[in-house]
């Protein structure tokens, strides 16, 4: 129904009382001039059901409360007035509310501090939960007595509801009238621009709605599902969930009370269809109610509740068989809980005997008591009865109600006491009468109400609201039932919680888990699925080089260069330093190979030593032969200077012995390769002096040279820019390489260069020689040995280039290896066989032999 449609039905249903909506016009939007009228009666515009509890007083404070849960038949075909039948089913809960009021109204009226001598009454209405009746009764306590029309009520206790709170606030508004709601929660009553006239017992639902939201965040629970009232009292807490960083709502289903089991179905269906285990539920307790029977149904037992203040403390749950199997260990925020002194003698005291007018009282007593069978018959006593309503374990609704009314009290109090001013300067007209109280000038009192309470506790108001205060409790199953158990409290935004004190919907101190993705590990980073909520996610392992060293990092931070990530992708640790070192299987593989070579060298150098009178030593320069196998043996020790820990002066070695070494074995093969093209040169006519150019003196002086162009060219080099031991990071891995950097490319080059240009001389010379006539002719050995070696070398230049770290080194070992091995069984082979195993042929005769 619509605000305008109510008020037409309200004005329609209720004509007697045209004066009073007059003086509302401004607010209901309802312009009517009573001009012309002569006479008027004024009349008590009641509930329909007509009933109420009343005691007068010099000051009325009116009460309205929900007494009854059934809704009556409402007639809404507008073919007639909207007919309203009487409420049934007494609700107990409320009715203690009631009668806390009326406890502290007569607790008060004995206080002999809070306004003595002064008589406080009260006007008490059922408004059946229905929002038309509320404003009902509410104008008919603000229009004032049907019969002397000067006595008005200028406070209201009532507004069990949000909603019906909002109603009020806004009628009785222009009047000035106060409201002081004992359980509307809604954030929007805090406005003091619309609800100027409103106050609470009650903290703001903004409250509640983040202590549960700290409680989500306090076990990690990022993936939860919502059931709500569609209300303000709902969509207050799913904006507090949806806030928090980190969460998010599987889902979020509405339960209506007009479609509450259709709507608990459909909730129940899809709890059980998804994975959330964590449920928070801002409802009322008749809606969670049949929740909970619609789960059961389906054997839905394993999620764990939340639960808010309207339904955490609910007797009717906690005792329902249906409970203790769908809702084990349900965390929830509850009202605050106290004690009233003298409370429950009072109410174990009442009787209908002695208060024949309570209609109320007479009803819950044949209720309890009586039966078709048998009737009452006014003996029976409260002392021994135990349900809601004589259950004072805990008292949250019903001291907020007492609280109310002492706030009332105390307006009334500071409002009803004169200022203390010299006598001569009295005027009575400063001090309000209880005859003629004014609502407006209570309102102001109110707003600066500040007093303690019996119990010892401040109570002030801040705005319409008062400091926010709860208690925290579980629901533990018990074999006497389930029972509810305090673990802490909250204050404002504080929680005190008693964690060991907490059982779980698994039964035990297991805290359950409720997520959509486990959280990643330190050494992953979260990705988003997409498509999917921020909670639903991978966990991709962090790349080589780099560390996330935190649970659920968004990203990989990458190490220092001097750093590599461990094994585990969680921290940086120093890079290993990583050269080629004689401990490794690369490196003892590649000195044996050196080693062997030179101790091959060395053997064939002993060989040649003892035969070097023989014809096939002699006959091809036995003096370059024994300078070659020196040159030889240097090339094979010298790969050793590449392989350990690279120094300043081990850099500096090896490069100039492996560029003289090799220069002096070349050279060898270059003067021996001439020697035999001169040899056989100087046989024809008129070339015999040119053997005479190539003595022993001249190729030994040839070899010197050619060498001392590779000693010049290395000195200069080792002296202007020489390789120097660098830390190599650019290779991606845990090691960083210790290697000799070519700080200048161009003297390496030289230094290769010049070997290449005197091999491929040596390869071009001995090509020519290859077919001279001779069996011991070294220019076929030489040939096949130069092919390799250049072959090798040729090879070297891309290998070394794309080599990484130390394998760069372990390139040019084995082109060193190579080489050398090649120039040494090419040509010393043959040699050593004939010399050897076939010494027959070791004669002048089989070498002149053409």
């Amino acid at each position: 129904m619509s605000w305008f449609s109510w008020h037409f039905t309200l004005w329609t249903s209720s004509a007697p009382s045209l004066l009073l909506v007059g003086l509302l016009s401004g607010q209901l939007g309802l312009n009517m001039r009573l001009q012309g009228v002569q006479t008027m009666t004024c009349s008590r515009w009641g509930t329909p059901s007509n009933q109420g509890l009343f005691e007068d007083g010099d000051v009325v404070i009116g009460g309205l409360f929900n007494l009854h849960y059934k809704n009556p038949a409402i007639d809404h075909d507008f073919t007639q007035l909207p007919h309203y039948k009487p409420c049934s089913g007494l609700e107990y809960a409320p009715l203690q509310y009631m009668y806390a009021m009326v406890f502290a109204l007569e607790e008060i009226n004995l206080s002999k501090t809070l306004l003595p001598g002064l008589k406080l009454g009260y006007r008490i209405f059922d408004c059946c939960g229905q929002s038309p009746w509320a404003p009902q009764a509410a104008l008919s306590l603000a229009g004032g007595d049907s019969t002397t029309c000067d006595q008005s009520i200028p406070l209201i206790i009532g507004g069990a509801s949000s909603v019906t709170a909002d109603i009020l606030s806004r009628i009785l508004g222009p009047l000035s009238v106060p409201l002081i709601s004992y359980l509307s929660t809604c954030p929007c009553l805090s406005d003091r621009l619309q609800f100027p006239n409103f106050f609470r017992t009650i903290p703001s639902d903004f409250y509640q709605a983040r202590a549960i939201a700290q409680l989500v965040t306090r076990y990690n629970w990022t993936w939860i599902g919502a059931v709500v009232a569609n209300n303000n009292y709902g969509h207050t807490a799913i904006k507090e969930e949806t806030q928090l960083a980190g969460v998010c709502l599987a889902f979020t289903e509405t339960v209506n009370m007009e479609n509450i089991v259709s709507d608990a179905r459909r909730a129940a269906l899809k709890i059980q269809a998804s994975t959330v285990m964590v449920i928070v539920i801002f409802a009322w307790y008749t809606d969670v109610r049949e929740l909970f029977q619609q789960l059961l149904k389906i054997n839905v037992t394993d999620r764990q509740f939340l639960a808010s203040e309207a339904w955490s403390t609910s007797g009717d749950l906690l005792q329902d068989p249906v409970t203790s199997k769908v809702a084990r260990g349900v965390l929830g925020v509850a009202i605050k809980s106290s004690t009233i002194p003298g409370f429950e003698h009072f109410l174990r005291g009442l009787n209908p005997v002695h208060r024949p007018s309570d209609v109320f009282l007479r009803e819950f007593w044949e209720t309890e008591f009586g039966s078709v069978l048998s009737p009452c018959s006014g003996t029976e006593s409260l002392d021994g009865v135990q349900n809601p309503f004589t259950d004072m374990s805990e008292l949250r609704v019903t001291y907020n109600v007492y609280l109310a009314v002492y706030a009332a009290a105390h307006a009334l109090h500071s409002l009803l006491s004169c200022p203390q001013i010299d006598s001569i300067t009295l005027n009575s007209s400063t001090c309000s009468s209880p005859a003629h109280i004014k609502p407006s000038e209570l309102l102001q009192h109110l707003n600066n109400v500040n007093f303690t309470t019996p119990q010892g506790e401040m109570f002030y108001f801040q705005g319409a609201d008062i400091p926010a205060k709860y208690d925290l409790v579980n629901w533990q199953n018990t074999p006497e039932g389930t029972k509810l158990v305090l673990i802490g409290g909250v204050d404002g935004f504080d929680i005190h919680l008693n964690e060991s004190a907490i059982q779980w919907s698994t039964g035990s101190n297991q805290v359950p888990t409720s997520v959509c993705s486990e959280s990643c590990p330190p050494g992953t980073r979260k990705t988003n699925r997409k498509g999917e909520p921020v909670c639903c996610f991978d966990c991709i392992p962090c790349a080589e080089g780099e560390i996330s060293n935190k649970t659920d990092s968004l990203q990989c931070e990458k190490c220092p260069t001097e750093f590599w990530s461990n094994a585990e992708q969680t921290a940086c640790v120093p890079r290993q330093l990583d050269f080629l070192s004689f401990n490794e299987t690369l490196g003892i593989t590649l000195t044996t190979a050196a080693v062997s070579g030179a101790a091959v060298t060395t053997a064939v150098f002993v060989v040649f030593l003892c035969h070097r009178q023989t014809p096939v030593v002699r006959a091809n320069n036995s003096e370059l032969s024994f300078l070659l196998l020196v040159s030889l043996k240097l090339c094979f020790l010298c790969s050793l200077g590449f392989i350990g820990r690279p120094s300043v002066w081990s850099c500096r070695f090896q490069q100039a012995a492996f560029g003289i070494s090799f220069v002096l074995c070349v050279s060898c093969l270059k003067v021996k390769t001439i020697v035999v093209l001169a040899a056989f040169r100087s046989a024809r006519p008129g070339a015999e002096a040119l053997i005479k150019w190539f003595g022993p003196g001249q190729q030994r002086g040839s070899v010197c040279l050619l060498t001392c162009i590779q000693v010049i060219i290395c000195a200069t080099w080792l002296t202007l820019s020489p390789p120097v031991p660098k830390r190599d990071v650019g290779f991606q891995g845990s090691k960083v390489t210790l290697e000799c950097a070519m700080v200048s490319v161009v003297g390496f080059s030289l230094v290769l260069g010049y070997i290449g240009l005197l091999a491929c001389t040596c390869l071009l010379l001995a090509f020519l020689a290859r077919k001279l006539p001779d069996n011991f002719n070294e220019a076929k050995l030489i040939t096949f040995s130069m092919l390799i070696f250049c072959a090798v070398w040729v090879a070297f230049v891309p290998a070394y280039v794309s080599s990484p770290g130390k394998y760069t080194v372990a390139v040019e070992i084995f082109a060193i290896l190579a080489s050398s091995y090649g120039l040494l069984l090419c040509i010393f082979a043959p040699k050593c066989f004939i010399i050897l195993l076939r010494p027959e042929k070791n004669t002048k005769k089989h070498v002149m032999t053409r």
